[in-house]
């Protein structure tokens, strides 16, 4: 038997998904080990052998392929622990990376610090050279002060060494050299240059990212390699991918090299899935929300494309690399409830992350959470959960609530509870309208796509608040982001800027740029594992006068550009920028400012199968009742039901609690839930009651 695995590290859970070559499905969880991902990568993958009756290297030894979802990258930059870095950077301009735009990211609050320094400023070094804005050298590398800042950097101790020149994205000649400079004076140092990792015009977003990508080079480097020779010394034979930002997977060397692509590949494995998803069950227009532990992660996807975006900030670092545009906020199961000093009370963005983890876990924590919550409120059961992996406790959950909301506020426990409810389904909905209504977009008219551990608790009330008629909650919601790993292509992104008013002459330009961009992605994608390749063409355009791009999918026969494909590309543009901003300029000239190239290396997809048809209605899954506070006042008797015994085609009319291994179903009143063919549930909103406020 052969296997493939999904891993995916999330803030709490690494979750594991495994695959036979007949379609045989098994998927589990185990805690997230913070410090060291990989103890819980192989911790999850052993449970798989033990559900396989396997010995931990025999399963390795059947498995050709494991795809990696990690947090690495993300948590280097959230908790700001990365390499000692240096920067190599033209004379006079080391000031850049502080000096940024000029402006503040919050333009209302004038106490706002500067942000913390990952490279000081004695690490940030000077060298002469000069390459004017149309690509001309006017001053050439003095490579003997190249050198010279190299070792200056070497005795300071640096690990990673970022390189980013001035219109290097025009001509990269001199960051090169600085390169093989390194190379021979400082080879064990981590190096990447900015016109490798994102050769674009705008200085501060290039050497921003570029600095980053330096930062988080050496951590993610390390871990990388560290599981690898974990794995194989496993036995573990096969080939190794990681999950990146964009929705696709990239092989160990290519998530080394420019480790930056990587930030939030979390999120976008579960979007890719959606997408996968969306299209399988052909509803194309999808708002997916995402709840774990830590975060609640949303993203719309149109027309079975999702969003992308190059404007990200993380840990308040520009990265410009085009990502999956995933809007996260503090919202998961183990975000921390508090009331400040002025008596309000506020959900998150705290969590209690995997240890000690919600109140309830009895793993020492005892600050109030999400997860505490709905604990008390009866939309989640005390025991244990996880095929008994987990325990859950409702006393624990009951002390933190009362300790620290309830006796402060002057409430009831399930007043409480109710309130913490409240206000997180406030900001998740709040969430769910910046990519959507902010965006162009009626929610209305999209379906609601509910995945992670706990999104389908609380999906039924967002859908309510904004008038989404139907939620999709996946049968494999509790690790859809693993199962995304497992669904993803290969994609290589290439990038050029590319200056100049959108005619027949440019566009011509152009699609020359396209084919070079795409040979050079096509050759880096892997020649195994992968069953065929398409390329996608993008380009940033605007009209004349405007600061920002909008970025537009370039008219393809085959995998070339179009060559008649100008005015098809110049009305998708209007449509697309009327969609954002509410008009159209068609008097107006449109400008080409950056291409975009993914080579997609095609991997074939598994077979999700088909659920089964049970006999004897619903009620064979009935567990039995227990109380549910709906509006925090009054206890309602609701059926619990056993999700691993509904079938195809039942039906289950709210209010009712329906429980999965990894995952509880809450059905409100008014709202009834279908099991489709192939075993997912289909939630549909009918009324938009008091129970959703």
């Amino acid at each position: 038997m052969r296997y493939s695995i999904g891993v995916d590290v999330g803030g709490t859970f690494t979750d594991i998904v495994s695959i036979t070559e007949d379609g045989r499905f098994y998927f589990t969880k185990t805690p997230s080990t913070p410090g060291d991902e990989s103890v819980g990568v192989i911790r999850g993958i052993g449970k798989v052998a033990r559900h396989e009756e396997l010995a931990l290297e025999d399963l390795m030894r059947q498995t050709d392929l494991i795809i990696h979802g990690t947090t690495v990258a993300t948590n280097t930059m959230v908790q700001l622990n990365g390499a000692k870095t240096g920067l190599i950077t033209t004379k006079g301009f080391r000031d850049e990376i502080e000096i940024r735009r000029g402006i503040r990211e919050s333009l209302f609050n004038i106490k706002l610090p500067p942000p913390p320094p990952i490279i000081p400023r004695h690490r940030r070094l000077g060298v002469s050279e000069r390459v004017t804005a149309q690509g001309e050298v006017v001053v050439p590398l003095d490579e003997d002060a190249a050198r010279a800042a190299i070792r200056e950097l070497k005795a300071a101790g640096v690990e990673a060494i970022a390189v980013c020149f001035l219109f290097s994205f025009l001509r990269p000649d001199h960051e090169k050299r600085v390169l093989d400079l390194l190379a021979e004076e400082y080879p064990e140092a981590y190096a990447c240059a900015s016109s490798d990792v994102f050769p674009q015009i705008r200085e501060f977003e290039r050497v921003s990212t570029t600095v980053v990508n330096a930062y988080i080079g050496p951590k993610m480097k390390k871990y990388l390699n560290q599981l690898e020779e974990q794995l194989r010394t496993s036995e573990f034979k096969g080939e190794l991918f990681v999950m990146q930002s964009n929705g696709g997977v990239t092989t160990l060397r290519e998530a080394t090299r420019r480790p930056v692509y990587a930030l939030f590949s979390g999120p976008a494995s579960g979007i890719t899935a959606s997408t996968f998803f969306g299209k399988w069950l052909d509803t194309p227009n999808l708002i997916t929300v995402d709840m774990g532990g830590t975060s609640y992660d949303v993203c719309l996807i149109a027309d079975g494309e999702p969003a992308m975006g190059q404007e990200h900030w993380v840990s308040r670092f520009r990265i410009g690399v085009p990502m999956i545009d995933v809007h996260s906020i503090g919202a998961g199961g183990g975000s921390i409830a508090w009331v400040d000093q002025g008596g309000a009370l506020h959900v998150g963005p705290q969590s209690a992350g995997a240890r000690p983890g919600p109140a309830s876990y009895g793993l020492g924590g005892e600050r109030p959470t999400v997860t505490d919550a709905n604990l008390v409120l009866g939309f989640l059961g005390g025991g244990s959960f996880g095929g008994g992996d987990m325990q859950i406790h409702y006393d624990l959950a009951a002390q933190a609530i009362q300790r620290h909301i309830a006796d402060v506020l002057k409430l009831s426990l399930p007043e409480a509870a109710y309130a913490m409810f409240r206000l997180v389904n406030s900001n998740m909905t709040n969430g769910i309208r910046v990519v959507s209504v902010q965006k162009g977009h009626d929610p209305r008219k999209f379906t609601l796509m509910a995945f992670g551990g706990a999104a389908a608790i609380h999906a039924g009330v967002q859908a309510a608040e904004l008038g989404i008629p139907q939620v999709i909650i996946p049968k494999m919601a509790p690790v859809f982001c693993a199962l995304g790993d497992l669904l993803a292509d290969v994609r290589i992104t290439e990038l050029k800027t590319f200056l100049g008013d959108l005619n027949e002459t440019t566009y011509k330009h152009m699609c020359e740029i396209y084919r070079e961009l795409a040979e050079r992605g096509a050759s880096k994608l892997p020649r195994s594992t992968i069953v065929g390749k398409k390329i996608l063409y993008y380009a940033d355009l605007r009209y004349s006068g405007e600061v920002h791009e909008v970025t537009v999918g370039i008219p393809t026969d085959g995998d070339e550009p179009l060559s008649s494909g100008l005015e098809r590309l110049i009305e998708d543009f209007h449509r697309k920028h009327e969609q954002l901003y509410a008009y159209r300029d068609t008097t107006n000239k449109i400008e080409a400012l950056n291409l975009r190239v993914d080579a997609v290396g095609l991997r074939s997809k598994p077979s999700l199968g088909v659920a089964s048809c049970l006999s004897g209605g619903v009620d064979r899954a009935l567990r039995g009742e227990r109380p549910v506070f709906f509006d925090g006042i009054k206890p309602t008797a609701t059926p619990v039901y056993d999700g691993t015994k509904l079938g195809a085609e039942d039906r289950v009319t709210g209010p009712a609690i329906i429980e999965e291994e990894w995952t509880t179903i809450v059905v409100y009143p008014d709202q009834m839930i279908l099991v489709e063919p192939q075993g997912n549930y289909l939630l549909h909103v009918r009324d938009r009651g008091s129970h959703a406020s």
